[in-house]
């Protein structure tokens, strides 16, 4: 028998730890067991094509998918040809997707056996049934939640050439205390943590074999501050032995929760090397008791800026468009507010009905509609119509571009002035109306449509505009602007399929354009 462990990542520089743990949980089975990781977007008769390579005479091919949001789409289509070219191919589902509302799901009805929820141990479990007997009767099982300590850990199994081009996930705990119903996490009955030791010897070999940048996928890292500050410090013991050779960690932080002891360890990490992601979600109480979300505003404001205005952490703040009962006018002061603390990027998020979350208990008291297909993202709600909707969702999009981006900084002040929300708005239904696209913008094109709102509906004059964005490029004499190159970009604009210029390679290469002025 041959085990394949197959998923799509979303970009090429994901490398899959779900994956991961279940090889490193195969037990006796993970000689005859292989990790196939791809990417989406692939044409799937390709990805039929590698996998069923595998597939030898008079011998059982069972393959693992991990199905997520963003992949349940073409790797429902990839399942459906495995079984119209060889049906006899074992298919077994797992992960968030296909846990929760399990039976409605075209991928389930295809697939041979599913496992929900925790799969660590219990895929190797159903590959010895498959392979040895009793052979399993029910299609959907309950996977087993193992003891962490029990488990294998998956570190060692990052490759080389994962370790120099991918981004690498770690977790030092499990789960979330909190309840915030749009999150898969509000199942979770509290945090587990690994053994800190154990995971910091495998965090030890990671650097050992080159390993730099370490994205940590906790819910809540700052939940126990004693062992954050001992995965902190590992970071600075690396960082003091090494300054010229330095290491970058991505954590998820709760706001409210920044102690004296926690602010000390991270003032000593220099620039470039720390990034936090702290949910804000929505500074409106009522909302925030509606969703079972528990935050002292005050504490998680002074807390961000405290960090914008005392340490070097690179801060991505997070705010959701569409949650029940939040109006555009309230959210609207939620995102003035985020923005007045300075972090240096605001990523704005519009709700999604993940399967299984207690969010869709408001369905029908907030009238609220969301799209039916991945990512099952608010269509309109009692409060934001569809047609409001949409404007937020574009705003999402050009936001990323022109602020989160990096490569406006000294013009962003200028277009948000003293009303970012309402400012950036204008600017982002003015570029829809002239562009009809949200996507596939070339930055040439985006720097022009910025000069030409700031000229036009602001009436700045207009070399005094370029001049400010000329700074935007310093050095770059290909994105220079010229009154000639303007007067073009009016009477021929590109056409939408333009692509925008790619960003930067790596976390660190993306706060480098917000630190670097």
């Amino acid at each position: 028998m041959t085990i394949l462990l197959s998923t799509l990542n979303a970009r090429y520089t994901h490398a899959s730890m779900g994956l991961r743990y279940l090889y490193a949980n195969m037990g006796e089975l993970q000689a005859q067991t292989h990790l196939q990781e791809f990417v989406i977007g692939a044409k799937t008769t390709d990805l039929l094509e590698r996998l069923l390579s595998w597939q030898r005479a008079d011998e059982k091919l069972i393959i693992g998918f991990g199905v997520y949001i963003w992949n349940v789409e073409e790797t429902t289509r990839l399942v459906a040809l495995i079984k119209r070219v060889a049906p006899e191919v074992i298919i077994v589902l797992g992960g968030p997707e296909v846990s929760y509302e399990t039976q409605e799901q075209e991928i389930v009805r295809l697939a041979d056996y599913v496992i929900t929820g925790w799969g660590d141990i219990s895929f190797a479990t159903l590959c010895q049934q498959i392979m040895n007997g009793p052979q399993p009767l029910m299609k959907v099982h309950a996977g087993v939640q193992a003891k962490l300590d029990d488990l294998q850990l998956p570190y060692a199994y990052y490759s080389d050439k994962d370790i120099q081009t991918r981004t690498l996930y770690v977790e030092a705990s499990r789960g979330c205390p909190f309840k915030c119903e749009f999150c898969l996490s509000a199942l979770d009955k509290t945090a587990w943590p690994f053994d800190i030791d154990r995971f910091l010897a495998e965090m030890e070999n990671l650097h050992a074999r080159g390993a730099r940048l370490f994205k940590f996928v906790d819910r809540t890292f700052n939940l126990n501050i004693k062992t954050s500050l001992k995965i902190m410090q590992f970071f600075l013991d690396k960082l003091a032995a090494n300054p010229d050779d330095p290491v970058f960690a991505h954590f998820e932080v709760v706001p409210d929760h920044l102690p004296d002891a926690l602010k000390a360890g991270i003032q000593q990490f220099p620039e470039g090397c720390l990034q936090f992601e702290i949910g804000i979600q929505s500074f409106n109480p009522e909302v925030q008791s509606r969703i079972s979300r528990k935050q002292d505003n005050a504490k998680a404001a002074a807390n961000i800026e405290w960090l914008c205005q005392h340490s070097t952490a690179h801060l991505h703040v997070d705010l959701i468009a569409g949650l029940p009962g939040e109006t555009v006018e309230s959210f609207a002061a939620g995102f003035d507010q985020l923005y007045a603390l300075g972090p240096h990027e605001i990523q704005f998020g519009i709700l999604k009905r993940l399967r299984g979350t207690p969010i869709i208990r408001h369905t029908e008291d907030f009238g609220m509609r969301f799209d039916p297909y991945p990512p099952y993202t608010i269509l309109a709600n009692k409060d934001v119509p569809f047609a409001e909707m949409q404007k937020l969702i574009r705003f999402a999009r050009y936001w990323d571009l022109v602020a989160n981006s990096g490569r406006f900084s000294n013009t962003l002040p200028v277009i948000l002035g003293e009303a970012p929300f309402a400012n950036f708005m204008a600017l982002s239904n003015w570029i829809y109306a002239q562009t009809d696209a949200t996507h596939k913008i070339a930055l040439d094109r985006l720097a022009n449509l910025v000069t030409r709102w700031l000229c036009e509906e602001r009436g700045m004059p207009q070399q005094q505009v370029l001049t400010m964005i000329g700074k935007d490029y310093a050095g770059d004499a290909k994105h220079k602007q010229s009154p000639e190159v303007l007067k073009k970009e009016q009477k021929n604009p590109p056409q939408s399929h333009d692509r925008l210029e790619p960003t930067g390679k790596s976390i660190a290469k993306r706060q480098h354009r917000h630190l670097a002025n």
